[in-house]
């Protein structure tokens, strides 16, 4: 299969590029740094074909993304977080968010779309907390509801076209980027057993990829009570607002 990824120099992306080519797949890996992309794509000669863009240029994805061939399946996995004191509202770290986890998925679309066809899987990552409205998640939280409206979005329009689409809700996964946070992390699995369900939940055509299911479901569960029981049990379950 040919399949392309953004985000691959690390964590969840990094795995799944790994995991598919060791699978003997053809396997486009998207990143900013060629170096970190080298390291990946050079062990696996012609199958594994590094693109360096930045996702939050409309006209690099352009570029990049424009030669390359009709795709079996398409994962716009490339994320950021940045955490948000409500109380001192800071606007520029909200856009470098929006920027990467939703524009940037939107600058990959027109390009990745036309390359999609009857029987291609197009997954969009986003989280399980976009289930839930979380403290200091304004920027982040918002970005991945986005993400998820928009795969639910775009799951009914490409069906027209034979194009399966798939949204990915992990909870915590041990990544540089969730090594940062300095609060605990439930459940916390690691890309490993992320990458083993993502390509599970994309082979059997899932509409939604969510794990590890006792923690997403919990959210699950939790985001179908009234918004001020919501309120009440987060802030008793969160040690900082």
């Amino acid at each position: 299969m040919n399949i392309l990824i953004t985000g691959t120099t690390s964590g969840i992306g990094h795995k799944l590029a790994l995991d598919y080519l060791e699978d003997g797949h053809t396997v486009y890996c998207c990143g900013r740094s060629a170096s970190m992309l080298a390291d990946l794509t050079d062990p696996f000669g012609h199958r594994a074909i590094p693109l360096k863009f930045d996702v939050q240029s409309f006209d690099d994805c352009k570029q990049a993304l424009g030669a390359v061939p009709d795709l079996d399946i398409g994962i716009l996995n490339a994320g950021t977080c940045e955490f948000i004191d409500a109380m001192n509202f800071d606007a520029q770290s909200f856009e470098r968010v929006i920027s990467v986890n939703l524009l940037g998925i939107a600058n990959c679309l027109e390009a990745l779309i036309p390359r999609l066809s009857v029987g291609s899987t197009l997954s969009l990552m986003g989280s399980s907390s976009s289930y839930l409205p979380l403290p200091r998640a304004e920027a982040y939280g918002a970005s991945k509801a986005a993400t998820e409206y928009l795969a639910k979005t775009l799951a009914i329009t490409l069906k027209k076209a034979g194009i399966h689409v798939s949204y990915i809700a992990p909870g915590f996964v041990e990544t540089p980027l969730t090594d940062l946070n300095d609060f605990p992390m439930p459940m916390r699995v690691d890309v490993e057993y992320a990458s083993r369900h993502i390509r599970k939940g994309i082979a059997r055509g899932k509409n939604e990829i969510h794990f590890p299911r006792l923690f997403t479901g919990m959210l699950k569960s939790l985001s179908l009570l009234p918004f001020a029981m919501q309120r009440l049990l987060i802030a008793r379950m969160t040690t900082r607002q």
